[in-house]
């Protein structure tokens, strides 16, 4: 196992040098392009390069429909070795989903706001579960839904100009695109506090977190440098969200008095209440939960998302009117029922996710 996974692990190296010059390679075939994505075959390597970068790359539904059977056809192809994915642009992997399309359409009812999560969890599982070894570049922006593209692959590439965050509670959602099962499996707390803050990791701290499986200069993917980050995340006081609830965490944050306690109270109460409350519950869940079981409690999460009024409202808030200033509802963690909370992970019988 250790021999394959070495030359595996060269084999990356060896495909991500190549790739830097990927135009000027004649070695490309089998190119098929739709609406913001390319899928290419460069050698014996399978390459989706997400191309929508006056969006940073953000992932719409047209997207997935062309990724998911081009992986799978791959996945069975005997002359495709691996399967490389990565964002056009210079600025980002995938900055996340199309929010405002699944936002629009969940207000008129209409069923892109449950295709939309469907089709990307079922892709998110065939990225898990891919037989080739699936490598993510995730050179730049890497957030929700190009979260989704990349954690869950055999191999994930950071750069020093990666970025990555799960940032969904500060509009009214929670971390999906398997959050619920890659989040609890990080180090001590590290996940939870991820996951309800929307903390954000730079560059190496990105592998150091484990969210990466490599690190490699970005001058190795393209001429453009930029600048390492340097966070210092495992000497943060992660202990402070060792409690049974989200109260009990504040509760540590403020009592503890810290400067980073009280970056963290006051960054937890901008954040929407029930998502929240949804967010810890999600991973305590999904800490003994597989994938797959993972991504059918997303959906219907996302699917009480669509029903309530919190996602809609954040995401007015923050990109469309951009006003900062969201009126959650209920506004407050002490208004938020237990029972209102497992009512969000209760079945959909037939609308449930299936595999």
């Amino acid at each position: 196992e250790l021999t394959e996974s070495v030359r595996v692990s060269v084999c990356v190296l060896a495909c991500l040098l190549r790739l830097s010059s990927l135009c000027s390679l004649r070695r490309i075939q089998g190119h098929m392009v739709s609406e913001g994505l390319s899928c290419t075959k460069v050698g014996n390597a399978g390459v989706i390069t997400l191309n929508r970068p006056k969006v940073l790359n953000a992932l719409n539904l047209p997207m997935i429909r062309h990724i998911y059977p081009q992986l799978k056809k791959w996945e069975k192809d005997d002359e495709t070795d691996l399967v490389i994915i990565k964002g056009a642009g210079g600025k980002a992997f995938c900055a996340g989903g199309d929010i405002r399309a699944v936002t629009e359409a969940g207000k008129v009812g209409d069923p892109l706001a449950q295709d939309f999560f469907r089709e990307e969890y079922i892709l998110n599982h065939a990225i898990g579960t891919c037989k080739k070894p699936y490598i993510a570049l995730i050179d730049g922006i890497t957030m929700g839904g190009g979260v989704g593209l990349s954690v869950h692959g055999r191999f994930r590439v950071a750069t020093e100009k990666t970025l990555f965050a799960m940032p969904e509670t500060a509009i009214g959602l929670f971390p999906d695109v398997g959050g619920g099962y890659f989040l609890p499996r990080l180090e001590g707390k590290l996940g939870l506090f991820l996951a309800l803050t929307g903390f954000r990791l730079k560059g190496r701290d990105v592998q150091r977190a484990g969210v990466a499986s490599h690190f490699v200069e970005a001058q190795k993917l393209t001429s453009d440098l930029q600048g390492n980050h340097t966070v210092l995340w495992p000497f943060l006081p992660f202990r402070l969200f060792s409690s049974s609830s989200v109260e009990g965490i504040l509760q540590n944050l403020k009592a503890d008095g810290s400067p980073f306690a009280k970056k963290q109270a006051e960054t937890l109460s901008k954040m929407s209440p029930i998502s929240l409350k949804i967010t810890y519950k999600q991973l305590q869940a999904g800490a003994s939960l597989s994938l797959q079981d993972v991504l059918v409690m997303e959906y219907r999460l996302s699917q009480a998302c669509m029903r309530g009024c919190d996602f809609y409202e954040g995401v007015r808030a923050l990109l469309i009117d951009k006003d900062q200033s969201p009126k959650w509802n209920p506004s407050s963690l002490e208004e938020i029922s237990d029972q209102s909370v497992e009512e969000c992970f209760s079945s959909l019988g037939q609308k449930d996710l299936r595999f």
